[in-house]
């Protein structure tokens, strides 16, 4: 169907609910009715020719056979599709022989509804058709519609026919049915004021995804092919597949192929649905549902799956079907990977709740087939945004997938698309192409294409599709990816760049530098000693409303600390209010603010630019006076009182003694020799074997990303250690990423314009400007 054919049916099909439906519905719920009518006289008119032979064999299993109950294969046969309808009532009919009645006009379009095939039923029921028609029929517009939908005028079936005088309708395919669909939703929600429907796949960018799927093996294709979507839609994706292999490509498959999908959405899924029945495929290989929350065809493993998952759609919903706390409990978001010293550890696969995409593409690489099972492997073509390059640290779920997906090899190829080439969006969208059974001569590599400027503007949008690849431009992409081009061929707007698996790779790791602490006793340090530090502001703002009558009773002041904590929302529950005005919540912290006193009576108000000569005074005292505190109380009397000072001393954290096997150890997990220890935190001291470490302070703690290609010393050497000496490596927190950019692959710097370019260019303005001013005043 062209372009124009397709705008052509929308308009007439719109005309309808604008003509019917004014009055009866509002016009954001006119899909409740025009959806379901686009299928039902799509399948009521293939049903037409053969309608005859269904009532001849109804009345012989009835009356010649004495069957109560229909067999459903003889009423197939007769009908011609795997679907059919016992009833005696067509479209056409209901239409011809209406009356004036309305409960006549339901009734006999109830008995129509029901003599359908129960995979029918099951569309109506997903349509709630019943309810639309009762409705439409008390409203009188029922008839209406009726003559609308069986106008000669119109062709929603898969063949092409004639008008009444002579001129053809062009027939609507799966693929045509999908923008068709697509389209309505967009009008009803625009005029609903609700977000467009998911993102429809272009024809061209299906075309582009198949031939890069089916070329490179089309003479090793097994005799039995099975290709799965795990949110088909309508199912243009698969019907556009099957087409490829058989009848567009030149390819000519004459093999089996077996068509999979899930569909979350009940309109989208009765429409692929019912174009699965139309083509003779088993309906049964459909499901409805969410993918994510069940693994529907956990037994299965497939040859072939493309599919457009939604991008930046929340997931959150389905969460507990896939972890129970943190733990993943679906296996198909697990697996495992290597961390920084080389051990296997089960990792999550779960990216942000807010964006579900990657989610689908894991749930296709759970389903790929063994190359030893067709001897040609799996192979995924998926459509994301740019978000599944490069969102998600290192160790995210997002970065995990990425890296699971490369070190694995399975990433082949990446497809940048132009923008604005999707239905309902204009973001920038990329094709992933997976192979697990990749050619010697790409295994290990990964090759980038940019189509980003390969396009043609369409004469009219279709949404917010503006432009299209052309039949040319699809065949010089495919042809790149067939040629495993590394580099980008002279004059063409296809940029192309190869890389290898480890490219993508990085080490993130934190560069740590040593804390250093002024200490000092003063009054202003010690007062946050009197609080805790979970409730520390309320507690703050209650202690100097009511002073010490907080370490005695506040229990009649309950309510108007509740009443000021609801005023002034202090975020507490009843819980933290109780807890609050209780005599034990305060006189923990101040027995260790008493405690703080007594030792600034013994330390006195001195300054000390050395903690660890400090830490250790403080020791002797508390030691000698017989404090009563322990480590955990000493140590948040010491943090009130200290703070950072880039001039005092190093805080240290210990003095070990490494020699023999310890160091040996120590040498061979870091990778480094004895004088390279100082990069990694262990500092000798003037005693042979000896070596201190110090306190990191987390303030000025920073991270680094390093290329796997490169050694983290090598690369600390040169970037870190020339601007900041005392700074070391934490190798123990290192984790291993992985991000894909094409705007840094395929940047192209533009150099600045010259002064002298820039001047002449404002001194012409200024010129331009002057002459204007002078014609004006001269009129």
């Amino acid at each position: 169907m062209t372009h124009h054919s397709h705008n052509k049916l929308v308009s007439f099909i719109w005309s309808i609910a604008d003509d019917c439906l004014r009055d009866v519905y509002v016009r954001g719920k006119y899909r409740d009715v025009i959806l379901p009518f686009v299928v039902l006289r799509r399948i009521d008119s293939l049903l037409e020719p053969t309608k005859d032979k269904v009532l001849e064999e109804v009345k012989f299993q009835r009356e010649e056979l004495g069957q109560v109950e229909l067999d459903p294969q003889g009423l197939r046969d007769a009908s011609g599709y795997v679907f059919y309808n016992t009833s005696s009532w067509t479209m056409e009919k209901l239409k011809g022989t209406a009356t004036n009645s309305q409960q006549k006009l339901i009734a006999n379009f109830e008995e129509y509804l029901n003599g359908f095939s129960s995979n029918v039923k099951e569309i109506i029921e997903k349509f709630n058709l019943v309810a639309q028609v009762r409705h439409m029929a008390s409203k009188d517009v029922l008839l209406d519609v009726l003559e609308k939908f069986t106008s000669p005028y119109i062709n929603l079936t898969p063949f092409e026919i004639n008008d009444p005088e002579g001129r053809p309708l062009p027939a609507l395919s799966n693929l045509g049915m999908g923008y068709v669909f697509e389209e309505l939703i967009r009008k009803f929600n625009e005029e609903n004021n609700e977000e467009a429907g998911e993102h429809f796949t272009p024809r061209e960018v299906i075309q582009l995804m198949t031939s890069m799927v089916f070329e490179p093996i089309k003479d090793k294709l097994p005799p039995v092919i099975t290709i799965y979507d795990p949110c088909c839609g309508s199912g243009g994706m698969l019907s556009e597949s099957e087409n490829f292999l058989i009848e567009d490509s030149g390819i000519s498959y004459a093999g089996d192929i077996y068509l999979y999908g899930k569909e979350i959405n009940d309109e989208t899924y009765a429409i692929c649905k019912s174009d699965m029945m139309i083509k003779g495929k088993n309906p049964e290989n459909i499901r409805v549902g969410s993918t994510l929350s069940t693994n529907e065809f956990s037994g299965e493993k497939f040859d072939f799956m493309l599919s457009n998952p939604p991008y930046g759609k929340s997931w959150a919903s389905e969460v507990k079907y896939i972890k129970d706390g943190k733990d993943v409990i679906d296996t198909r978001f697990q697996f495992k990977l290597k961390d920084y010293w080389g051990n296997w550890e089960v990792v999550d696969a779960t990216p942000r709740t807010s964006d579900g995409q990657l989610l689908f593409l894991m749930e296709m690489v759970d389903k790929m087939k063994a190359p030893t099972a067709n001897k040609i492997g799996s192979k995924i073509a998926s459509v994301h945004n740019g978000s599944s390059l490069f969102t998600g640290d290192a160790g995210s779920g997002e970065s995990n997938i990425r890296r699971y997906i490369i070190e694995n090899d399975l990433l082949d190829a990446i497809v940048q698309l132009p923008n604005n080439m999707f239905y309902n969006t204009g973001i920038t969208t990329y094709i992933w192409l997976l192979n697990n059974n990749k050619p010697k001569e790409r295994q290990g590599y990964v090759q980038l294409l940019d189509a980003n400027n390969l396009f043609q503007k369409l004469r009219k949008n279709l949404g917010s599709k503006n432009c299209e690849l052309t039949p040319a431009q699809i065949q010089e992409i495919a042809q790149a990816y067939l040629d495993n081009l590394e580099e980008t061929k002279e004059g063409s707007e296809l940029k192309i760049k190869r890389f290898k698996n480890t490219d993508f790779g990085y080490y993130k790791v934190n560069i740590e530098r040593p804390k250093r602490l002024r200490s000092q006793f003063t009054k202003e340090a010690l007062e946050t000693l009197r609080f805790d530090k979970a409730l520390a502001t309320p507690m703050q703002l209650i202690y100097d409303t009511y002073g010490d009558l907080a370490y005695v009773d506040l229990s009649s002041k309950i309510d108007e600390i509740a009443k000021r904590a609801e005023k002034e929302d202090w975020g507490l529950n009843k819980k933290q209010i109780a807890k609050l005005v209780d005599p034990a919540t305060w006189q923990k912290p101040k027995a260790i603010y008493d405690a703080a006193l007594a030792l600034w009576n013994h330390v006195g108000d001195d300054i000390f630019m050395d903690f660890n000569a400090f830490s250790s005074l403080v020791d002797e005292i508390v030691k000698k006076h017989k404090f009563n505190l322990s480590a955990a109380e000493k140590k948040a009397i010491l943090n009130a009182i200290s703070t950072y000072d880039a001039t005092a001393e190093k805080v240290i954290k210990k003095v070990e003694k490494l020699s023999g096997d310890k160091l040996n150890q120590l040498l061979d997990k870091l990778g480094c020799t004895v004088d390279e220890l100082p990069f990694f935190g262990y500092y000798p001291t003037a005693k042979a074997g000896e070596f201190i470490t110090y306190e990191t302070e987390s303030d000025l703690r920073d991270s680094e990303q390093i290329s796997l290609n490169e050694e983290i010393l090598t690369y600390f050497q040169r970037e870190v250690i020339p601007h900041v000496e005392e700074a070391w490596i934490n190798l123990d927190s290192v984790k291993i990423g992985y991000e894909i950019s094409f705007n840094k692959y395929f940047y192209q710097h533009t150099p600045l314009r010259s002064i002298e370019a820039i001047t002449a260019d404002l001194l012409a303005l200024e010129e331009q400007g002057d002459g204007l001013l002078a014609e004006i005043l001269k009129f």
